[in-house]
């Protein structure tokens, strides 16, 4: 049986898998973004305390990912939820750390003039500082949902959600005659949702960036 052959007699499980694969790697990124953006607010102005957010998630993101789930396995057990706290928290560095760039890159000048109309601290952070600093919010974004894109094929190890299924398939019966098939399935199925997530991306930036900071 040929490649194609191999995804026609099974799309409909292919698709499947697929669907589970992107629907975790998409609420682990919301997940991720929202607790990202909030370290990043909470941590912008001081000089220490962005480091140490930033060193803390990239110190996250050295833990080996079959390591990682493997360690989160007996306290949260298998399936969904460790591949959910994996994802979350691999996802974190890239939003936190262009966050924190994109908060302090804001215009002083800017600042001041939102204060001098009166507006309050809140105001302030939702009206002038977030949607300035959102392009690199946005590309922390992109850069952490590739990564996750293939740390979620992990996932399988734990009985998580995905294509990562069909890899472990393929690898765990080398020899046979579908093992090849089952590993390039899984691998293309997740570059094709890499791509497709990167075009949403760059779709929701032309239509919530201004051109003027776009360029």
């Amino acid at each position: 049986m040929n490649f194609w052959e191999y995804v026609s007699t099974r799309h409909q499980q292919l698709l499947t898998d697929a669907f589970q694969h992107a629907s975790a790697v998409f609420q682990c990124m919301v997940a991720a973004t929202l607790l990202g953006v909030l370290l990043g607010v909470l941590t912008y102005r001081s000089e220490w305390a962005g480091s140490l957010a930033t060193t803390t998630t990239a110190t996250i993101l050295t833990v080996p990912s079959l390591a990682m789930i493997g360690l989160l396995i007996p306290i949260v057990g298998l399936g969904v939820a460790p591949t959910v706290v994996a994802l979350t928290l691999y996802g974190l560095l890239p939003v936190v750390r262009n966050a924190i760039v994109g908060l302090r890159g804001v215009d002083p000048a800017l600042v001041d003039a939102a204060r001098g109309i009166g507006m309050s601290r809140v105001a302030r952070l939702l009206r002038v500082e977030l949607p300035i600093a959102w392009p690199p919010i946005l590309t922390g974004i992109r850069v952490s949902t590739q990564m996750l894109m293939g740390i979620a094929a992990i996932a399988a190890y734990a009985s998580g959600p995905g294509l990562g299924n069909e890899i472990f398939r393929g690898i765990g019966s080398l020899g046979s005659k579908n093992a090849l098939n089952q590993v390039l399935a899984g691998t293309l199925g997740i570059i094709i949702l890499a791509l497709l997530f990167d075009a949403a991306y760059v779709l929701i930036g032309r239509l919530t960036i201004p051109r003027g900071i776009r360029a």
